[in-house]
């Protein structure tokens, strides 16, 4: 039966006293050796007695050569059980800290938090988690490369320890996301408070570099295990404290960021709604849920319909229908923003080839999908696939868009007005758009945001901005089309400031396809039944092939 291996091989190292008993036992065998050896060497150089006895004089030599060996076998043995602990705790320090910054990393921070909410507990104190996250952070990678960003984290995280208290503990999450913990007394949150508002005080100062000048904004998200009063909730440990503080972060986000919230129970049922929603769009995609829904758009002077707008629906077995405000900004962020779009866009083509040819398709476009490079030339390939003719179909896109690359999105408005697609500057006023841009950016049209359209309707007619955005239009020959319009008065208020294209609820409420069929049919202004507008559409649908062959790279 063999031995079992020590658990411990560098204890077992410190008890390995061979090395040291050879070399103890032989300075004992060389004392009582060198007691009788010795004498007799002394007289064999001396010439008073004969030749030393061969037998001790070689253990004698023996003793020795094993003194040295197991000496410096205990020496060597020392030196080794020195550098592996040096080795173990080098490795104990790298599995506990984020090697760039010198912080906690994110799996020794729940211990860190632990433990100092056991020490505060014995001392009546609360403790507060504070998670921070930079704003668009990654644009400072992607723009002067890792190293910047990675020296922008180091100088945060020197900026951050100046001002936490002695017994905080602080810790990097992963990428550009950091937190803190740290004492405090209960019921006085405030405490905290100030101690966020000179991090926010500290952190708008550039951050400066030999070759370069780094500016950036961060929010924060803040949880404690105390309740405001002061008095212990439910029991919290460090998951849950990161967890609530987490949600709190998000809440910063959504809010605008570049500011700070405290978790408030709210925060959990807004994200478990949030989640539901998530795992409601991809189930809803999957499903065919998203249906198209327009909205009029009629001459002004002449009360005429001219075209529809494209609006998003969701029609869900367990929400009813809802809006786009709710579920676009979710479908943004989670990365299916381009398949929901085009999947509405491909059905609003086919319900728009059965219109009266005068009519327009007018659809909004959101900002993540004009950064997709080949926008345009899938677009163009929807049309062929629909048959529907390019020249009825008005592009929206917001001001917003704009302002992340602009050479891109020049680009891309002019494949697709090179085919005969309209465009529009949409919200016009709400997104600091230049008169340089608006001069050289082909656009085909201007869309008034409802915000200032209904304005119109309050007491002495807020009417100049309005008005000034019409004459911007004259100048430069550009349509244009309010949006809002929800009343008489508001639209009497147009009518005076020329010849405009309008949508609203004055005209009606969206509706879907079968509503709109309805509406088109009584009124004589269907087409896609007929042989007549059949033969249109195939003629349509051919121009559109030639079109997409020559906008294609």
């Amino acid at each position: 039966m063999t031995e079992q291996e020590p658990d411990n091989p560098l204890g077992a190292a410190e008890r390995d006293i061979i090395a040291l008993g050879i070399a103890t036992a032989s300075i004992i065998l060389l004392v009582g050796t060198g007691g009788s050896v010795m004498p007799q060497v002394m007289d064999a150089l001396t010439g008073a007695g004969g030749a030393p006895n061969v037998i001790l004089v070689n253990a004698l030599l023996l003793n020795i050569a094993l003194i040295i060996f197991g000496w410096r076998r205990y020496r060597e043995l020392t030196r080794e059980i020195e550098e592996r602990r040096r080795a173990e705790a080098r490795a104990r320090l790298l599995a506990a800290t984020d090697p760039l910054t010198g912080c906690l990393n994110r799996r020794s921070m729940f211990e860190a938090t632990e433990e100092l909410r056991a020490r505060a507990a014995m001392r009546g104190e609360a403790v507060a988690y504070c998670m921070i996250d930079l704003d668009n952070f990654k644009q400072i990678n992607d723009m002067h490369g890792h190293s910047a960003g990675d020296a922008v984290l180091v100088m945060l995280c020197e900026r951050i320890r100046a001002l936490l208290p002695r017994e905080a503990r602080m810790a990097r999450l992963g990428g550009d996301e950091f937190a803190f913990v740290m004492p405090f007394p209960a019921g006085h949150a405030d405490r905290v408070d100030d101690l966020v508002i000179r991090l926010f005080e500290s952190l708008v100062q550039p951050f400066r570099m030999p070759e370069l000048t780094v500016e950036l904004t961060l929010s924060i998200g803040l949880a404690a295990d105390h309740d405001a009063d002061g008095t212990i909730g439910l029991v919290v440990d460090a998951a849950t404290l990161m967890h609530r503080a987490d949600m709190a972060l998000y809440q910063a986000k959504k809010q605008g960021r570049n500011r700070y919230f405290w978790f408030e129970a709210t925060m959990e049922s807004e994200l478990r709604f949030r989640n539901q929603l998530e795992t409601g769009i991809r189930r809803g995609l999957a499903r065919g849920e998203f249906v198209p829904f327009y909205e009029q758009q009629v001459d002004l002077d002449s009360g005429a319909l001219v075209g529809f707008e494209m609006l998003a629906r969701w029609r869900s077995p367990q929400l009813g229908l809802i809006s786009p405000d709710i579920f676009v900004p979710i479908a943004e962020e989670i990365g299916l923003i381009n398949e929901l779009s085009e999947r509405l866009m491909e059905q609003a083509f086919a319900d728009a080839r059965e219109w009266d040819d005068t009519l327009t398709l007018s659809v909004n476009i959101s900002p993540v999908q004009l950064r997709d490079p080949w926008f345009a030339q899938r677009i163009l390939k929807k049309l062929v696939a629909a048959g529907f003719p390019p020249q009825r179909l008005e592009i929206e896109i917001t001001e917003s868009c704009l302002h992340e690359n602009v050479g891109l999105v020049r680009s891309m408005i002019m494949s697709l007005r090179n085919q005969g697609v309209q465009i529009a500057l949409d919200d016009f006023g709400t997104g600091y758009s230049s008169f340089e841009q608006l001069r050289n950016l082909p656009f085909d049209r201007i869309k008034i945001d409802r915000s200032f359209v209904s304005e119109l309707k309050e007491p002495g007619n807020h009417s100049r901005l309005v008005e000034a955005i019409v004459s911007l239009g004259r100048g430069l020959d550009l349509p244009l089309t309010a949006e809002g319009v929800e009343d008489e008065e508001i639209l009497q208020a147009l009518k005076s400031m020329g010849r405009l294209k309008a949508q609203g609820y004055f005209y009606g409420q969206p509706e879907d396809a079968e509503g709109v069929r309805a509406r088109l049919r009584s009124a004589g202004r269907l087409t896609g039944a007929s042989t007549e507008g059949a033969l249109a559409q195939r003629a349509a649908g051919e121009d559109a092939q030639t079109l997409y062959r020559i906008a294609r790279p």
